[in-house]
């Protein structure tokens, strides 16, 4: 890509480094069963940073795929699946088995990326989603909309994206 990143990520150690491009499509927190039971195998990792926040979300700012590269460290990158059938990879940076990104086989349009890695002015958390999976005894915040599945506010931003990414916008 020939344009300057708008935001930077790295692993712990700094020897994988990715780059996202343009505005995000949209930055939330997810609390499915599958996030929580991927990083929690991740975190079982040695050394490990957390993935989950305390509250058992984790949370991600999602990129289109042509915004989205890994500049540093690629031969690092290992994708974790929670079954062999999962089209849902977490991937990680064996350096220092840091989560940098979730990718999916059948070439979805975006890759959300783990919000802990990225530095500087993150975006602000826009979404809380698949909230029905929340650990017991977790109360949530109100300061963002909490959707027990997906939020349309959220399927509307991924919809938004595929379109102009099509479109080539």
């Amino acid at each position: 890509m020939t344009h300057s990143p708008s935001m930077i990520a790295s692993c712990a150690c700094g020897s994988v480094e990715l780059r996202a491009f343009g505005r995000p499509i949209a930055s939330a927190a997810c609390y499915c069963d599958d996030c929580q039971k991927g990083a929690a195998q991740i975190e079982t990792l040695p050394n490990a940073p957390a993935v989950r926040d305390s509250d058992g979300g984790t949370a991600y700012i999602l990129y289109r795929t042509d915004r989205f590269e890994c500049s540093k460290g690629a031969e690092l990158l290992r994708p974790y699946k929670l079954r062999e059938t999962s089209r849902t990879n977490r991937v990680v940076a064996t350096c220092c088995n840091s989560a940098m990104f979730m990718s999916f086989d059948k070439g979805l349009h975006w890759v959300s990326t783990y919000r802990a890695r990225f530095h500087g002015e993150l975006p602000p958390l826009q979404y809380r989603i698949c909230t029905k999976f929340k650990p017991d005894g977790v109360v949530l915040p109100n300061d963002v909309p909490i959707s027990r599945g997906f939020a349309a506010g959220f399927a509307a931003k991924l919809l938004a994206s595929r379109i102009a990414m099509a479109l080539r916008r």
